[in-house]
């Protein structure tokens, strides 16, 4: 199992391959199905964000490790226009597209960490983090 992997993102093909690249890294770690499913539906939505609104970019996948426990790393970046109302994107029942209906407000709810930063013309990266409950 590799430790860090980084997935292109242009087509929902692309989508699935990190999916799946990450559901092995859990896999390896230990994760529970649970916790594999809640991490690739989390991927998937910021995955396809990428292909929505950016239309190509990047999921890098990484292994970490602290004292206690062991998890994924889920950094998710693009170029495009960015997120224009932070404020109003992190609210539930916003949809700007016909993604999962999670947005991403519900994908913070499916993980442990959540970073966002963004600005109008700068692009998005979304970091997350989801640690093994073993």
């Amino acid at each position: 199992m590799a430790d860090d992997v980084r997935v292109a993102i242009r087509t929902d093909a692309d989508v699935v391959t990190a999916r799946q690249e990450a559901r092995t890294m859990g896999a390896g770690l230990g994760f529970s199905s649970t916790d594999l499913t809640l991490l690739a539906t989390a991927i998937s939505e910021v995955a396809r964000n990428i292909t929505a609104y950016a239309g190509e970019g990047e999921v890098a996948l990484r292994v970490l490790h602290d004292s206690r426990r062991e998890g994924i790393e889920v950094v998710a970046s693009d170029a495009g226009p960015g997120i224009q109302d932070v404020e109003l994107a992190m609210q539930d029942g916003f949809t700007t597209g016909t993604g999962l209906g999670l947005g991403l407000p519900g994908t913070r709810r499916l993980v442990d960490e959540f970073e966002l930063r963004t600005a109008p013309g700068s692009g998005t990266t979304v970091r997350l983090v989801k640690w093994s409950r073993a």
